[in-house]
Formats: structure tokens, C-alpha cells, sequence
């Protein structure tokens, strides 16, 4: 079992080396998404429970989880992202107080994304809302339970790739020469504004935790893929409670891609085998992600799959349901807590996000 840790050298500066990267910034208000949100039929507040014997396992004085299982029915925090997106574009097109009209707004469009699974999910469940259609590209490593269920939700399913990276390359292709809107929760070069409104769905989540939350934690713990869910909860966190919350960004070890890019000063690819925290095993970061997470995260991380796997396991015995993936920022805590570096202990307030339920 292994892990690195990393004190961020960029904290309150950012990225030294910008040159080549997606143009603009992440969104931090959540005035938006809230509004288009409460429309919704399907929208609700996820829990936030205090799990006192695992804050004493764990020797900190308190240990909040953020329960994304039951969002919107789709199983994961994703589906604030995607169809956020989509409600967005579709609200250019009627009045969002038109349910009728707004259910036809994207007629005769396409969206189009790859996906590790609940990404294809929300994309799915977004474009039949708003009488769009959906076409999700999954690599030969998505266990098929995430093909049944994103046909059950309408969308057209194709295996393409032997990695994310691969399908991802796949769904560029299709979109350009098809005229698809390209909806990836990642960022990159002459690619931003799309992303950037799937992470501000995300910003709903952590100000629901925020309004209820009696103090505010001493640290977040966030994993991480691209980045989408670590930049806009590190953004709510930041907006909702300023500067002194440590906040800790969880990568796998299979899939370091923020973890290096910090080191680095600048994005880098990374390379790796498949991870068991499959809906994190990506190698490439959002570059919106990257570029907020390098001026206002505190340490980076990264875990081999085995720690998370244990993580899990005992998540479960106190009754939690997560997957590796959903349960990466916790592992940390778990495996990390006695680190000086950290700051851990009997007063701490710490905040983890459950984004995913057992897969």
C-alpha cells in the first residue's frame, strides 16, 4: 500500500505557466445553477450526516459526509453536471417557466460525450428533458451495468477505446464530423465554456453543505479525476467560509494528472495503469479545474487502490455505500490522519464527499 503527498508550492498564486491552456475560469457563483435547479421535478437536498464512531476511529473530533447516492436518481453527484449544462443551453432557447416549451427546446439536437459511466448519465437524463438526444462513448474497461443503464435512460451507447482517453479522442471525432454538441466534463485548449457549465452544477452540492453546516470544517477532503468535482466544491468551500479551510485533492496513484501538473507548474498527461476508482482514473486534467485548484488547494494526493479498497470495506460496516471512486477523499483521512503535515486531530472538523454509492 502507498501514497504520495503534496504541499502545494502554488497555493494563492497559481499555475506559473499558462501558455497553451483552456481560456477562462471556473464559475463560483451559484446563483444560476440554483435557480435553474429548483425547476427541476427531480430536485432535491442530498444528506450531510455527522458519523460520530468513525470520527473516533479516525481521531478527528468531527467527520461530515456529503451522501451523493440518491441525487436526482441517477446515483452519483454527476447528475448535477451534465444536465445542468444542457437545462442551461435549453433556457437560451424558451422561457425556463415554460415547462412545455422547455421540454422541446434542443428538438433535433445531439449531445455527445465519453464517459467512465455517471457522466453518461446525466448527459443522458439532460438531453431527453429538453427533447435532445444522447450519445455516450464508454471504453472497454466500464463494467457493462453502466451500458444497460445509460440505455435505459434513452442514450445511444458505442464502445470505443481501450482507456477514457482513447473514447474521449473518439467523441471529438464523432462531434465534429457530425455537428454533435461535445459535452466533457474536462477542459482543454479551444475547449472551456461547456465544462465549465457542468462544474457549476456541481457548485449546488457543496452549498447545500454549506447551509447547513452549524461551523465551518477545518478541512475538505475532494477527490479528483479532471477536477470538475474538487474545483467546484474547493470554490464553494472558498466562497462559503474563506481562506482557513485546508482543503486535500485525492487522485489515484494509477492516475496522478493534478497531482504532477502541480509539481510540474503546468498541465502535463499522465500515464498509468486502469485503477479500481475507475470514474477517477483519468490521465489528462481539466484545465479550469487545474488552473483553480493550483491557487486555492492546499495538498495533493494520491493513493494506490488497495488503501481506497480498504476505505470502502469499512465504510460499509457503518453502513455507507460507496464505490472507490466515491469513496477516495475519505481514504485519506483514513490512511493519512496521523501525517503533521495535515494538521489532524481531536478538534478538527472535517468535511468528505460520498459522490457515488456502490457500483
Amino acid at each position: 500500500m502507498s501514497f504520495q503527498i503534496l504541499k502545494n508550492p502554488l497555493r494563492g498564486k497559481g499555475l506559473t505557466h499558462e501558455v497553451d491552456m483552456a481560456k477562462g475560469n471556473i464559475e463560483t457563483d451559484v446563483t444560476s445553477a440554483s435557480t435553474l435547479y429548483s425547476k427541476c421535478p427531480v430536485s432535491h437536498v442530498t444528506p450531510l450526516k455527522h458519523f460520530e464512531q468513525l470520527s473516533a476511529e479516525f481521531g478527528v473530533g468531527k467527520l461530515w459526509l456529503k451522501l451523493e447516492e440518491t441525487r436526482m436518481g441517477l446515483g452519483s453527484f454527476k447528475a448535477l453536471g451534465a444536465a445542468h449544462a444542457i437545462a442551461k443551453l435549453a433556457a437560451t432557447k424558451t422561457d425556463v417557466n415554460d415547462l412545455q416549451a422547455m421540454k422541446s427546446a434542443l428538438a433535433g439536437e445531439t449531445f455527445i460525450c465519453a464517459s467512465a459511466g455517471n457522466h453518461g448519465l446525466s448527459v443522458a437524463a439532460g438531453a431527453v428533458l429538453f427533447g435532445a438526444k444522447a450519445v455516450v462513448l464508454l471504453a472497454d474497461t466500464v463494467p457493462e451495468a453502466f451500458a444497460i443503464l445509460l440505455r435505459n435512460k434513452g442514450a445511444e451507447v458505442i464502445r470505443e477505446g481501450a482507456n477514457y482517453e482513447e473514447s474521449m479522442a473518439a467523441s471529438k471525432k464523432l462531434a465534429a464530423e457530425n455537428g454533435w454538441n461535445l459535452l466533457s466534463d474536462g477542459s482543454w485548449t479551444g475547449y472551456s465554456a461547456p465544462a465549465r457549465d457542468v462544474m457549476e452544477g456541481y457548485l449546488i452540492m457543496a452549498h447545500e453543505v454549506a447551509d447547513v453546516m452549524s461551523q465551518p470544517p477545518t478541512h475538505v477532503f475532494l477527490q479528483a479525476g479532471v477536477g470538475g468535482l474538487a474545483a467546484a466544491c474547493a470554490a464553494g468551500a472558498r466562497v462559503r467560509w474563506g481562506q482557513n479551510v485546508k482543503i486535500v485533492v485525492v487522485e489515484p496513484e494509477a492516475a496522478p494528472a493534478l497531482f504532477e501538473s502541480i509539481r510540474a507548474g503546468k498541465s502535463v498527461d499522465t500515464v498509468g495503469p486502469d485503477s479500481s476508482m475507475g470514474r477517477l482514473d483519468c490521465k489528462t486534467p481539466s484545465h479550469l479545474a487545474l488552473k483553480y485548484l493550483a491557487k486555492e488547494a492546499d495538498y495533493f494526493v494520491t493513493l494506490d487502490d488497495a488503501l481506497v479498497e480498504n476505505t470502502v470495506e469499512l465504510l460499509a460496516t457503518h453502513r455507507v455505500s460507496s464505490s472507490p471512486s466515491g469513496a477516495a477523499g475519505v481514504s485519506a483521512l483514513h490512511h493519512l490522519v496521523d501525517l503533521t503535515d495535515l494538521e489532524l486531530g481531536e478538534t478538527s472538523q472535517v468535511l468528505c464527499y460520498i459522490s457515488e454509492g456502490a457500483v
